[in-house]
């Protein structure tokens, strides 16, 4: 299997919903199915923060919302969990910059999507070197998804990547909704990711709908 190419990555970055069992109000698999439904297109499983499942359960809805994934030709990454995705055969994997060396995670997830979030210029280019698919910039804006959040980004670090001729693809995160997505397209990501705006939405599938639309420029 070939590394997947730059231009697939972009598209695939459109709209980049994160979940996990705490992130809903509803049952994941509904969520899951209607976020489809609405155009999802990269998918990341996070199980974490209070109340998370725990191994097994873990296992069960990632093999679970996994099999709707490859229904409809979405890919499944995993967030921080390299035994999990490993073991399940997730299409890749998304770490930090507190996690294990991307280096030593690229060598055993072989040619599988590699996605690392950075919040400096310096961490962008230490990403690219160590073999990221993708990067996830922010806190774009404010939000409370995450308790152990970054501070707010803005625009700046992206528009200084593109400014610096870094092309490597990029999502940006971070307390957007349909009404800010296009501004972080416009500033220069390729998508952008979300997990309220979607799992916690009245509507599910009109919340994706109109973020893809956002970020159809």
């Amino acid at each position: 299997m070939a590394r997947i190419d730059c231009q697939t990555m972009k598209e695939l970055l459109k709209v980049y919903f994160i979940m996990g069992s705490t992130n809903c109000l509803k049952n994941p698999e509904m969520v899951m199915k209607e976020a489809i439904k609405g155009g999802i297109s990269l998918f990341q499983y996070r199980e974490k923060g209070a109340g998370c499942l725990g191994r097994q359960e873990k296992y069960l809805l990632a093999e679970q919302l996994q099999r709707l994934c490859r229904t409809s030709g979405i890919p499944f990454i995993v967030n921080d969990d390299i035994e999990l995705a490993c073991e399940i055969g997730a299409d890749g994997i998304h770490i930090g910059q507190d996690d294990e060396p991307a280096e030593a995670v690229r060598e055993k997830i072989g040619d599988k999507i590699l996605g690392i979030s950075a919040h400096s210029i310096v961490e962008a280019n230490e990403a690219i070197r160590a073999g990221a698919d993708y990067l996830g910039l922010g806190p774009i804006y404010p939000t409370s998804t995450k308790a152990d959040a970054k501070a707010v980004q803005g625009m700046a670090l992206i528009q200084e990547l593109r400014e610096s001729a870094i092309t490597i693809p990029i999502v940006g995160i971070g307390g957007i909704t349909p009404r800010n997505a296009r501004a972080v397209v416009q500033a220069g990501a390729d998508g952008v990711s979300v997990i309220t705006s979607i799992s916690q939405a009245e509507d599910i599938k009109e919340a994706a709908e109109s973020l893809r639309r956002s970020v159809t420029i």
